[in-house]
């Protein structure tokens, strides 16, 4: 009679596996794990934000599959079914519209009208027989109500419900049936069991996890509104980006009525495209041509502003820059910026008194756009050099002129991308000039010139000499360096 030791396992198997765990340390910010504890976070540099926990060391094993691997030659292209979101502009930067079981991240500062907008295009889906339901955690049903109220969206096809339980909202899923499910936030629902405050890096982990498994397994197309940091980062780990289909930006200004939608990633569509929006007291309402938003028309010609011709995803739009130049009597002169990068404008301000002859080193230097319109692109950087040269000498810009183009540290001007796009949109708006970036060749200084629609293009090449065309620089252009140094042997 044989006997096995305690340790012994079965006969003719292995020996189980065994869950061993080690201690671990984790950010309860952005998930970053250590195995000792340190003050601060190396992933996103936050002090004492790194809490000691467990993690489970398993084992592997090979298990059954749902269905056996195919050349993928051999799968059938089937299309995805979509529909439109009721708003042109969001369906623009969506690629089309709404796509069944696609899970998409609205993110957004506070107060810029995530939750309104969320609301208008449940409100049109519920107008079109396809049921929505809309899960607030941060208002009451009754406060939802009020701002349906007001926007026009009370349709018997949109459910409301206040729930912050993870379970609850599953719950609601079943019995509801939505075809489009709205939660109101992500980071305000909580599942019980795990670990963590609402909004940590475990609770947004699961919960984001549990509604992407939803509605890919039900074709429920799921909008999860998201929030951010002070930083403008979407605010929970950087997995929550990872797991949906498309990541939407919302961004305004909150002395504004312009907002714009940018999608940063998108399965189903294009990521460099952009809706435009206008927030008003009865809502939000889409904005099909924003240029009018960031031109001021003046009844004469003023000194000290110029039109720039900028690119918003694949849309041309015109803005205007207005600049002030005033003589300090400090020894550190104010640059001022709004709207503009001001990095991109100190740099135009150091081509002019270098290559053009603008003393603004005894001049404070105030450069702004119109309308709330945010300008980065170094396309931007022609109008934003000709508007400071007309403020510094009080000679306005010619009347419906048009610039585009990036300067370089040399006093070049760069061509930029989609310049047709931006020359048919100045003409489209009946702009009679429009100044481009020419080819820097032996051809330079010849004054190329042509017609689109009724506007005139003119190339230029030299910062210096358009100044000096439109009668905004110095009488006799900028003597080369090597004639202050002497010539070269």
């Amino acid at each position: 009679m044989s006997t096995s030791s305690p340790t012994s396992g079965p006969v003719g198997g292995a020996r189980p596996a065994r869950a061993k765990t080690r201690a671990v340390y984790q950010c309860t910010e952005c998930g970053w794990e250590t195995g000792k504890w340190v003050g601060r976070c190396s992933g996103c540099q936050a002090w004492g934000s790194v809490v000691e926990g467990a993690a489970p060391q398993l084992r592997s094993a090979a298990g059954p599959v749902t269905a056996p691997a195919i050349s993928i030659a051999s799968v059938v292209a089937s299309e995805i079914g979509s529909r439109s979101s009721g708003v042109p502009e969001l369906d623009r930067v969506l690629g089309g519209g709404l796509v069944e079981g696609a899970a998409i991240l609205l993110a957004g500062e506070p107060g810029v009208g995530k939750s309104t907008l969320l609301l208008e295009v449940a409100a049109q889906s519920a107008r079109y027989h396809h049921r929505a339901l809309y899960v607030t955690g941060e208002e009451s049903a009754a406060q939802v109500r009020l701002r349906a109220d007001r926007t026009g969206g009370i349709h018997d096809e949109l459910f409301i419900a206040a729930e912050t339980d993870l379970g609850a909202v599953l719950t609601h899923i079943e019995q509801v049936r939505p075809t489009l499910l709205v939660i109101d936030s992500v980071q305000t629902i909580s599942a019980s069991g795990v670990d963590g405050v609402p909004g940590g890096v475990t609770q947004v982990k699961e919960v984001a996890g549990a509604l992407v498994r939803v509605a890919k397994t039900r074709n429920i197309t799921t909008v999860l509104i998201g929030h951010v940091t002070k930083d403008g980062a979407i605010a929970g780990p950087r997995v929550l980006e990872h797991l949906v289909d498309a990541v939407l930006h919302f961004e305004g200004e909150r002395t504004s009525r312009f907002r714009m939608v940018r999608a940063v990633k998108n399965r189903f569509g294009p990521v460099d495209e952009v809706g435009c929006f206008e927030l008003t007291a009865e809502g939000i309402s889409a904005v099909a041509d924003p240029t009018g938003l960031f031109v001021e028309r003046h009844d004469h010609q003023v000194p000290g502003t110029c039109v720039a011709v900028t690119m918003e995803g694949r849309r041309a739009m015109l803005a205007e820059v207005q600049a002030l130049v005033t003589p300090t009597a400090t020894e550190r002169p104010r640059r001022v910026t709004s709207g503009l990068d001001s990095s991109r404008v100190n740099l135009v301000i150091a081509v002019l008194q270098q290559h053009c002859r603008l003393r603004l080193h005894s001049h404070d230097v105030f450069v702004s756009t119109v309308g709330g319109a945010r300008l980065s692109e170094p396309a931007a950087d022609l109008a934003i050099a000709l508007a400071i040269a007309s403020a510094y000498y009080g000679v306005p810009v010619p009347a419906g002129l048009a610039a585009m183009g990036e300067i370089g540290l040399a006093g070049e001007l760069r061509r930029v991308r989609d310049l047709p796009q931006r020359v048919s949109e100045a003409a489209r708006l009946g702009f009679p000039l429009a100044l481009v970036p020419g080819r820097m060749d032996d051809r330079a200084f010849t004054n190329e010139q042509w017609v689109v629609d009724d506007t005139r293009v003119s190339e230029v090449f030299e910062i210096a000499t358009t100044l000096l065309r439109l009668g905004l620089g110095a009488r006799t252009p900028p003597e080369p360096r090597e004639a202050e140094l002497g010539p070269l042997d």
